[in-house]
């Protein structure tokens, strides 16, 4: 009688994260910083397809990896706050209960499936001030297995993201003004790139959640503007 092929659960998982992490390291990465108005996301993208989306009215998602997989979680998430606004209040729709229905989406891949999604995402909303207990910003990260973590001020996510972390650590201070955010966001996704020359305002993608908007908070940063934001 022959032995059935036995693989250990523990090295099923070990394989499944390390193929999911090859698979985000493929990707560009993307970088989140809180500002003195708002929140900023952004990503190197020279594709036409948006890395990051409104999700409601003061939530933002980003994404890295594989995007059929990451823009399949997004409209996941467009679903979800649309349909607990209705049900309860517009006021009720938190990035904490959507990063958590992330989290349990994505584990529940991770675990179950034989492959596993390629892909990190995260989800910012911007503080209000007129709305008690929203006055704060937020920004939580999610891995491929369904991890979940809160950061304040920064976040990176993408292959080179402990590179791009230690760089924010060392040079990010709370209550930057808008222009020097996104010169220092400029400054990390160039190091990610390793410096290349291509990464300028044309194959940038830059969206805003500004605390001070009124109605919806989301707002995208065209080519004309990020150059002079950027001086370049």
């Amino acid at each position: 009688m022959t032995m059935p092929f036995y693989v250990s659960p523990e090295q099923v998982m070990q394989d499944k994260a390390e193929y999911a992490r090859k698979g985000i390291a493929r990707g560009k990465s993307s970088v989140t910083l809180q500002y003195d108005a708002g929140v900023l996301l952004m990503a190197e993208n020279p594709s036409s397809l948006s890395k990051i989306g409104e999700i409601y009215d003061r939530i933002a998602f980003a994404g890295v990896g594989k995007f059929s997989e990451f823009d399949q979680l997004r409209k996941l998430g467009v679903r979800y706050a649309d349909t607990r606004g209705y049900a309860y209040s517009r006021d009720d729709v938190r990035a904490k209960g959507l990063a958590n229905a992330y989290s349990q989406a994505m584990g529940e891949v991770f675990t179950r499936e034989m492959k596993p999604l390629e892909v990190e995402v995260i989800v910012a909303e911007v503080g209000d001030d007129t709305l008690a207990g929203h006055e704060h910003s937020a920004i939580y990260r999610v891995q491929f297995d369904g991890s979940i973590s809160d950061h304040e001020g920064f976040c990176v996510i993408g292959g080179a993201a402990e590179e791009l972390g230690s760089l924010l650590r060392a040079e990010y201070r709370d209550g930057l003004p808008l222009r020097d955010a996104l010169l220092l966001g400029y400054r990390a996704l160039q190091r990610a790139a390793d410096r290349e020359p291509n990464v300028t305002a044309e194959n940038l993608e830059v969206c805003l959640l500004e605390r001070h908007r009124v109605g919806r908070k989301f707002r995208r940063l065209d080519t004309d503007t990020l150059r002079g934001h950027l001086g370049t």
